[in-house]
């Protein structure tokens, strides 16, 4: 059965370059991750392209020599579809379309692409489209010469793609009545929320693939879809939650990614509202992955851009069960140490014990390793946002009563 669905995937080339502002490190980082990307639309990668450049060439991204590389390998090795690791200009998506007899597609596409995959509700289905429709709008000059020889798969899922004669008229319609009807969904959301009364907040936020559902469902006791793949949810979900005898809902939001497509946070605004006004955030990190620490400032980059930055945070430390470091023989004098060394207990030492042992979690949410610890630092987290605006709370307050009269006298 895994056989018959590897031979099904889309034979696919990534490409990247090394530039000034990008070493070699970092782009083997960005390729890592768009390879899982690739492999979460239904493509295969066979083979990677990289090249040191000062800067994207501006007809075709990469420079003539290794444009033709790319093509000989396509034609040789029959690649259905080549994927760029940063944003294609229209201009460059029309030259190498004419060079490449291929898909040519651009990070900000294969996002694009995955979110309609993982839509599954009306909302955001109509989010999707309309980020998908303006992405699209400055590229349809040169999108159509070559859409007839596309069949389907992987970057083909956007709106309207065997309809030949859509031009920029259509398309703006077509944005301006997914905004309006966005619009209606707002305020119907807008209403639910405030329906919700004065209870506490709580947002579950941090980097696509983290844990974050698997974290809800053993909280909530609620049955959110988790797989190993990026985006696995789209939908807010939101649940009731109560610990000891405190209620307060908790929210599951769509995962961040570097590079995140400008047209995806705006067109995701209501969904993202969730997190700009929940009383509490839990940054769930997944500390197994090597590059954790750039999934925390990609994550506050976005929260920032959001204006939910000041908010009272939580660092959940997930997947201590899946952590692994390397590890230096004691004969070893040449091989230096580095961080990939380092073992749980140093790394509670370094950046992260200046957050607070209040602030700082380390658990599995899968094993459920340190999870009272977990439920109880939440719950005093919720507690304090609970007394500011129940100041006698029966429940947190066995002696409310006393309290009333002294501040009546």
């Amino acid at each position: 059965m895994l056989e018959k669905e590897v031979i099904n995937f889309e034979k696919t080339a990534i490409v990247g370059i090394v530039t000034q502002n990008q070493s070699e490190e970092k782009l083997n980082e960005y390729l890592d991750e768009l390879e899982f990307l690739t492999f979460t639309a239904g493509g295969e990668v066979i083979k990677r392209f990289s090249q040191k450049m000062e800067r994207p060439n501006p007809k075709t991204f990469v420079g003539t020599g290794k444009i033709d590389e790319i093509n000989l390998f396509v034609k040789e090795n029959g690649i259905s579809t080549v994927i760029f690791d940063d944003e294609l200009t229209p201009s460059q998506q029309k030259n190498i379309s004419r060079i490449i007899d291929a898909k040519i597609l651009d990070r900000t596409n294969l996002i694009l692409d995955i979110f309609a995959q993982r839509a599954e509700t009306s909302y955001a289905r109509t989010q999707v489209e309309l980020a998908q429709c303006i992405y699209l709008l400055p590229r349809l000059s040169g999108l159509w010469t070559h859409l007839e020889r596309q069949k389907g798969g992987i970057g083909m899922r956007g709106p309207g793609e065997t309809e030949i004669e859509t031009d920029r008229r259509i398309v703006r319609d077509r944005i301006s009545l997914l905004k309006d009807k966005i619009k209606t969904i707002d305020k119907q959301m807008s209403i639910q929320r405030s329906n919700r009364g004065a209870m506490v907040r709580v947002a579950l936020v941090g980097y696509t693939n983290v844990g974050k559902s698997t974290l809800m469902n053993a909280v909530g006791k609620s049955e959110v879809f988790v797989e190993n793949k990026l985006f696995a949810t789209l939908d807010t979900t939101v649940r009731k939650v109560v610990i000891k005898n405190l209620p307060f809902l908790l929210s599951d939001t769509v995962g961040f990614i570097r590079k995140l497509p400008t047209q995806l946070v705006d067109s995701f605004k209501s969904t993202l509202d969730e997190v700009r006004e929940a009383d509490l955030l839990l940054h769930v990190v997944d500390i197994s992955h090597p590059d954790f620490e750039d999934h925390i400032e990609s994550v506050n980059q976005i929260l920032q851009d959001i204006k939910a930055h000041e908010k009272p945070v939580i660092m959940v430390f997930n997947k201590i069960d899946a952590y692994k470091h390397l590890t230096i023989d004691e004969d070893d004098l040449i091989t230096e140490r580095t961080r990939k060394h380092w073992t749980l207990d140093e790394w509670k030492q370094t950046w992260m014990s200046n957050v607070g042992q209040d602030k700082t979690l380390f658990i599995s949410a899968t094993q459920k390793q340190n999870f009272e610890e977990f439920r109880e630092m939440v719950y005093e987290a919720v507690r304090q946002i609970h007394i500011t605006r129940f100041p006698y709370n029966k429940f947190l307050y066995p002696d409310y009563k006393d309290a009333i009269e002294k501040e009546e006298e």
